[in-house]
């Protein structure tokens, strides 16, 4: 059985990799990276979501690597929004989860209308490259995943840079923080995902540092 589980998950990553090379080469200036994530950042970056909390929203799910992942850690099919511009990999995304909701859209232009029936949202994954993004796109993104997500909910965002894509002024504009919660040097190439959350509110007397 094992052994079995081993040989689909190949044959899947394989699978993958054909579809995000073709897309990449169809697409280059939506792609932000050479080879679809691996299963080790797929399971880092959607470590920390909890199934029975809320929906999720994954931004730029690509081929499926991350859904995956949510799917292995409990989260229902109908409970997730995928959220992808591509027109190489939205079909095939509506092939492989036909119970979610997708969204062919580009996540900088979202209306408040296109997820007005989402719900309760606990997690936003995202695999967008937000570094090759123009900051007014990234502002644009950040702050309508914050628009959906509950008081305790958490962007996870994952990047091959040495800080967090997420530049500071936007975090500050916006009220939020940005945390590691975890590096892994089995992705090609090597990745670290943030967890950006929304900042405790100042009690009365205390000033902003």
């Amino acid at each position: 059985m094992r052994q079995t589980a081993m040989v689909s998950g190949a044959l899947q990553g394989i699978a993958d990799a054909m579809s995000f090379i073709h897309a990449g080469l169809a697409r280059p200036r939506q792609i932000g990276a050479l080879l679809p994530s691996g299963a080790a950042l797929a399971r880092l970056i959607t470590s920390e979501v909890a199934p029975l909390r809320g929906g999720v929203i994954e931004l730029g799910p690509g081929t499926g690597v991350f859904t995956r992942a949510l799917l292995d850690r409990g989260v229902r099919e109908q409970d997730l929004t995928l959220i992808e511009a591509n027109d190489h990999f939205a079909p095939l995304l509506r092939r492989s989860f036909p119970g979610a909701r997708l969204l062919q859209r580009d996540a900088a232009r979202l209306a408040a209308s296109d997820l007005l029936d989402v719900g309760p949202v606990c997690a936003v994954i995202s695999g967008l490259p937000l570094l090759s993004m123009p900051l007014r796109r990234v502002f644009a993104i950040v702050a309508t995943a914050f628009g959906q997500l509950d008081a305790g909910g958490a962007l996870y965002q994952f990047t091959y840079g040495r800080r967090c894509p997420i530049p500071r002024p936007i975090l500050d504009r916006l009220g939020l923080k940005a945390v590691v919660l975890g590096r892994t040097v089995r992705n090609i190439p090597p990745a670290t995902v943030y967890r950006i959350s929304r900042r405790a509110p100042l009690r009365a007397g205390t000033r902003a540092s």
